[in-house]
Order: structure tokens, then sequence, then C-alpha cells
């Protein structure tokens, strides 16, 4: 815009006006005491205030004649800056309109998984949690951890496009969830629950254990077993054909450690009679062992898996011991230990018998003392501890009933004493 003094000098001093310092109010005061005498009694304000109605009058005019004169200047330019306004709110339009499409692209691939991997990351930082702050009472924490673990298999083993888990492996959040939070729970659980199976004892050869021991034994050494079923593995195989693999190696291993540690040493002292006894009450107290967790496992309902959907697994009358009967193609434990045990050592008392010396000239001429000893320690060891109450419609077996272990009685003595001639 054009100055003022452009169209010719003027009283009005505008460099006063336009200083950004300028107040009203001083400037009022300086014009009213320069048209008055400050010793005055009275003042006249209409000098001033003519002055100031002139002064505005005349900017007023300038005004006016400054915009009649750069009317055309200032349209041209009012008009450009509004195109350029339009071209510059229709580009911003399209690139807010492709904004939107890409954060709806976004949105669809990433924070939708990142929303479901997060969801998943929270489950399995809870199943860390609890598997620690579980540590106290283990029995129940296994079970719960199982259940989650589960569930999150369920989640991202089901990639399926318009299944949960469909694009969740591109998410790298997820991959690092599998690696450091997931994997070592499961391991954790697997190894503590299959600690508890390979520690599993009622009574030793000193004794028994308490009934409350014995029922705390029940309790953790059943939420073992059912968490090793839970978690077996299930991906890749089909529903009819599923086991619970990782439950049955548990008690495969329970089993063979206790079949190596009595054949081993029922093997030396058939050596060194005179520890004989002690070494089958060993024996015997492991059997009762065995007997004691075939009737956990007979009396533990199989749970539900979520992902193995085989009707005959529901079965009112599924159990735990079933699959393991199976596994080893036994129709008992106890059997199974006994039979499994004499094939063994056969083979042991040849060696021995065949070495000659004093330790087979003792066994020979024993032959009838160690025959009745291990017919005693295997109708002892079949019998259930005290403390561990037999399925229902299963009573313990009284001498009466002895004759049900007489294979298992003939088989062992056998395995003995058939080789130390007459």
């Amino acid at each position: 815009m054009a100055n003022p003094e452009d169209d010719g000098p003027s009283y009005i001093d505008y460099e006063t006006f336009l200083d950004p310092g300028f107040s009203p109010a001083s400037f009022a005061n300086t014009l009213v005491l320069a048209t008055n005498n400050p010793n005055d009694a009275s003042l006249d304000l209409s000098t001033p205030l003519s002055k100031v109605l002139f002064d505005a009058q005349e900017i007023d005019s300038h005004i006016d004649l400054l915009t009649t004169r750069s009317s055309i200047p200032l349209l041209t330019h009012t008009r450009d800056q509004t195109e350029a306004s339009s071209r510059i709110i229709s580009e911003i339009d399209n690139q807010v309109k492709s904004l939107n499409e890409s954060y709806k692209q976004l949105e669809k691939e990433v924070i939708q998984k990142h929303a479901e991997a997060d969801e998943v990351r929270q489950v399995a930082a809870r199943l860390w949690e609890t598997l620690k702050l579980g540590e106290g009472r283990r029995p129940m924490a296994l079970v719960r951890c199982a259940h989650t673990l589960i569930s999150l298999r369920e989640t991202l083993e089901r990639k399926a496009p318009g299944e949960e888990g469909h694009g969740l492996e591109r998410v790298n959040a997820i991959k690092s969830l599998q690696e450091s939070v997931i994997a070592p729970v499961e391991r954790s659980v697997r190894s503590l629950s299959e600690q508890i199976v390979r520690e599993f004892a009622i009574g030793s050869a000193t004794g028994t254990a308490t009934f409350a021991q014995s029922e705390e034994t029940r309790a953790r050494t059943t939420s073992a077993m059912i968490t090793l079923y839970l978690i077996s593995p299930t991906s890749g195989l089909k529903p009819d054909r599923w086991t619970p693999q990782l439950l049955l190696q548990a008690l495969e291993v329970y089993l063979r450690n206790a079949l190596q540690s009595s054949i081993a040493s029922v093997a030396r002292s058939l050596a060194t009679l005179p520890s004989l006894d002690r070494t089958l009450a060993e024996v015997s107290a492991r059997c009762q062992n065995i007997v004691a967790l075939e009737i956990i496992l007979e009396g533990t309902k199989a749970p539900v898996h979520p992902m193995v959907p085989n009707p005959k697994q529901m079965s009112e009358k599924s159990n735990l011991l079933q699959p393991l009967l199976a596994y080893l193609e036994t129709g008992s434990l106890a059997s199974y230990f006994w039979r499994s045990m004499a094939g063994s050592l056969s083979t042991r008392v040849m060696e021995i018998m065949n070495r000659g010396g004093v330790s087979a000239r003792t066994l020979k001429s024993n032959k009838n003392a160690v025959g009745e000893a291990i017919r005693e320690c295997v109708i002892r060891g079949s019998q259930p501890p005290s403390t561990v109450a037999p399925n229902k419609g299963k009573g313990t077996r009284t001498d009466t009933e002895k004759s049900g272990w007489d294979r298992e009685v003939a088989v062992m003595v056998g395995s003995v004493v058939g080789h130390l001639g007459r």
C-alpha cells in the first residue's frame, strides 16, 4: 500500500501512530497538555477533541483515497491468493485421501495383526507370571499353564485364510514372543511335569508315606500327567491317530528306571545272597509304587483336548491308564514290570552260573529259599500301598486272591531258579 506522504506533505504525524510503542492514553494526555495550561483550575477538552476528530477524518480520507486508487491491484492480489489457496486445498485433499487409504491398508495389515500379537503377548506374559507365582502351588499352576499354552497353540496354528492365526507369522513380535516367552514356558512346564512323574513314590523299603503325604503326591502327580497329556504335540497328526506322546514317554521313562534299578540290584544280590532280602524289599516297594501309579492313572479321567476332537477320546469311561496299557501292550503295569524284569534276570543268572565259583555254588544251594523270597516279593509288590485306595470295585487282594499273580510269580521264580539246575 502507498504511504500517505506520497500524496504530498501532511500535518498528521503518521510515524507516531505507526510506532509499535504508540499509547492512546499517553497521546491523549500529551494533546490535552498542549492545548491547556496545567495551572488552570478547569480543562478545555473541546479543542483536543476537535483535533482528534479532524485527524481521524483526515486519516479516513487518505484510506479511502488509497483503496480507491489501489482497488484493482488489491482485488487481483486477493483473487491470486484465493486461487492459490484453492489449489493448495485441492492438493491437500488428495494427499489426505491418499494418507487415509494408506492408513486403512496399514491398519488392516499391521495394526490389527499387531493388536492380535499384543493380545497373545499379554496372554503369554500372564502365563509366565502364573508359572513364576505358582511355584508354591505348582500342580494347579501347571494345569493352568497347559490350558493357556493350548489356547496359544490354537491361535498360532490356525493359519488358513479367515482363521484367527492367519498372517500372524509375518509379525516379528509374534516370532520374538514364541522364541522368548512361549517356548521357554512350554519347556519349563514340560520339564517340571516330567520331573514330578519321574520322582513319583508313595513308599519305600523302609516304610509307606502317611495318608496326607500320599494325597499330596497323588494331586501333584495327577496335575503333572494331565499337563503332559494336554501339551503333547498335535500338529500334523490325525485326531484318530493322536496319542498323548509326552505323557507316555514320561511314564515309560519312570517304568524303565524302576526296571533298570531293580534288575541291576537283584543281579548283584544274587551274587551276594546276604543282601538279597533287603534288595527284594526295595524291588517290592518299587512295584507297589507302580501299582499306586496305575490306580491313580485309572482314576484320572482323560481331559478334553480342544485340538483333538476325537469322539473316542471324549468317552466318559476314558482315563489316562488306557493309552499307556495300549502303548505297552499289557493288561497291567505290575504284570509288565515283573515280566520285563524276568526277561532280563534270566540272562544275569546264566552269567553268574557260567562264571562259577562261590557265588554260583551258594546260589544253587539256596535255590528253594531264593525262589520263596522271590515269590513273596512278587506277591507283596503287587499289592497297592495301604494309603492308596484301589479303584471302586477293585478291593485289596487278600491271601485268597494271591493266585491272581500266579503267572507273574512263576515267571519271576523261573527266571532265577530255572537256571540253577538240580
